[in-house]
């Protein structure tokens, strides 16, 4: 027996009938015997009309009030799964965020999780109740309801299996973590395990099919992290591996993975604009007054390339911030056009980072050299790079997205 915190997401509790495909998904556990948690979000659609509401409502709103509008997707959704597994005879109850309780910072719209108190929760498991809670929510110090903001319901479930001590199982609408994107690459294949550290890398550099802060909690807090899909028949039986995984893609400590890769994806990003600054008087600070006042603005600057002139007086700098950052970008820019000191400025967003990740990358030489003689016999020229321990990435024009993306993958035996 052992304790499961289950997630699904919003496209697979879209409507009632999918509801009772999720409640059969819950009732395989219960059956085998474990004691459940599961973590709902809104009704696929659901969030988005509430947002929408409150901006009918009044253009500037009080930020609690609308996590109090919010929120309530996900009470809907708990109390229908609660009801639903109650008409099946599971003992079940629902549960939101301020009655287990979750405990958040008071950022509103984008709180934090402070601690889970899980203590009667987990109470209630031993009896065998399956416990429904309310994705995406906690309660402030002043006790007012907050939400979690993007990937919030993933960030929820990861926080209650800490609490409960359990594993956290999340559902969506793939059967797996892949080598690369299977809509591109048809020869992607599903990984059986991949390493905190390299899904980390994969979800902030585009990959959807987990969040940031829920991989990055999960790795800090060691939860058992699999990824499933919720579209799998619910009565087939559980292919669960010796150690009790399967048939998704376990996350992991990296001593858990027997056989690493040296490469284990490919991963990708349209969210990318690229400035470039050009005749930039060189002297010592200038990169300071560059990318201070974009600091100052909450604007996160990813590649950086500065190429310095022959005589050494000016030089061309070139970043790349969020898409959806650009306008804003170039506003603060050209605001500090004389402190700076550059002739002109020249910004593109049809450019897409292609990154390759893998943990084997410590260990072993020529990933980098293997990646850009292969990308450079395409003839695709690259505009900016960036690396980390188990990371390379490069900026390319949008046009060879997937080409490369396939190069790559076969480049490094990542082809089923």
């Amino acid at each position: 027996m052992a304790r499961i915190v289950m997630k699904f997401g919003g496209t697979s509790v879209a409507d009632v009938a999918k509801i009772r495909n999720v409640a059969q998904h819950v009732k395989r556990e219960v059956t085998a015997g474990h004691q459940v948690a599961v973590v709902v979000s809104a009704m696929a659609g659901t969030t988005d009309r509430l947002v929408q509401w409150t901006r009918e409502a009044a253009r500037v709103h009080d930020a609690r009030e609308y996590d109090a509008v919010v929120s309530s997707g996900e009470q809907i959704t708990s109390g229908l799964l609660a009801i639903t597994l109650q008409g099946m005879g599971i003992p079940a109850r629902s549960w939101q965020g301020w009655q287990v309780p979750v405990r958040t910072d008071g950022s509103h719209g984008r709180a934090r999780i402070v601690a889970v108190e899980a203590d009667e929760l987990g109470r209630r498991l031993d009896q065998g109740e399956v416990a429904v809670v309310a994705g995406f929510q906690g309660i402030s110090p002043d006790n007012r309801i907050t939400t979690l903001g993007r990937g919030g319901s993933d960030t929820s479930a990861v926080a209650l299996a800490a609490a409960l001590n359990a594993r956290c199982d999340i559902y969506t609408d793939v059967d797996g973590v892949y080598t690369s994107d299977p809509h591109i690459v048809s020869r992607a294949r599903k990984l059986d395990r991949i390493s905190y550290e390299e899904m980390l890398e994969m979800a902030s550099l585009g990959a959807k099919v987990l969040q940031t802060r829920a991989v990055e909690m999960a790795m800090i807090q060691r939860v058992p992290l699999q990824v499933r899909s919720s579209f799998e028949p619910p009565d087939a039986p559980n292919q669960a591996t010796v150690d009790g995984f399967g048939p998704g893609t376990l996350v992991c400590d990296e001593e858990d993975i027997v056989e690493k890769q040296i490469v284990s994806g490919i991963a990708y990003s349209k969210d990318e604009a690229k400035v470039t600054l050009i005749r930039v008087v060189d002297k010592p600070g200038v990169a300071a007054r560059v990318f201070g006042p974009l600091a100052d603005a909450n604007i996160n600057v990813d590649m950086i390339v500065q190429n310095v002139s022959e005589d050494g007086k000016t030089t061309d700098l070139t970043f790349t911030v969020p898409h959806g950052d650009l306008d804003r970008a170039i506003e603060v820019i050209e605001q500090a056009q004389d402190e700076i000191g550059y002739h002109r400025l020249v910004s593109s967003t049809d450019v897409v980072k292609i990154s390759v990740i893998g943990i084997g990358m410590r260990s072993h030489a020529g990933v980098a050299a293997r990646m850009f003689q292969v990308l450079g016999e395409r003839g695709i020229n690259i505009q900016a790079i960036t690396t980390s321990e188990i990371k390379i990435s490069i900026l390319i024009d949008a046009a060879y997205t997937e080409l490369a993306l396939r190069t790559l993958h076969s480049a490094y035996d990542l082809d089923a």
